[in-house]
């Protein structure tokens, strides 16, 4: 059992590294008409955008899809997995990564929706890639560590 918890907890731990980098990093580079620079839009910048514009409903959504349901699942899990939560805490940790996965349908729905408009240009970058990576490693992570409990190598 301890040999395959050690690694799913060191991918789990990394995750609170990779889920930060990932609000900074350009999810898409969007400019007006093909003519003019792209500028690269990240998690964060959007967030900014929506809460100067006056849309805190939008950016609080976005805020607890992409920034606070990720991280809380991730640390959720890192208890689990090192003793210090109980297993009942699963099932909450599983509904905070789908919150999470909904954040990225949402950002490719944008990127669609911009895409059709056929007024500017929209690219996607690095950043959208990662996130998405570190969500589906987080969801591969409480996969297995759900089957860990269910098995009842994991207490």
């Amino acid at each position: 059992m301890l040999e395959m918890l050690r690694p799913l907890t060191a991918l789990n731990l990394m995750l609170l590294v990779l889920f930060p980098i990932s609000w900074g990093a350009p999810l898409m580079r969007a400019g007006l008409l093909p003519f003019f620079g792209l500028q690269e839009i990240s998690i964060l910048s959007g967030l900014g955008s929506l809460w100067r514009n006056g849309e805190w409903a939008l950016a609080a959504l976005v805020g607890l899809f992409a920034l606070v349901a990720p991280l809380a699942k991730t640390i959720a899990l890192a208890l689990v997995h090192l003793s210090r939560a109980p297993l009942t805490l699963l099932p909450a940790a599983q509904i905070l990564g789908k919150l999470a996965m909904a954040d990225i349908f949402l950002i490719a729905v944008y990127i669609t929706l911009a895409k059709g408009m056929a007024v500017g240009r929209v690219e996607t970058a690095w950043g959208l890639w990662l996130f998405t990576a570190c969500v589906l490693m987080s969801l591969g992570v409480s996969i297995v560590t759900a089957h860990l409990a269910k098995s009842g190598q994991l207490r």
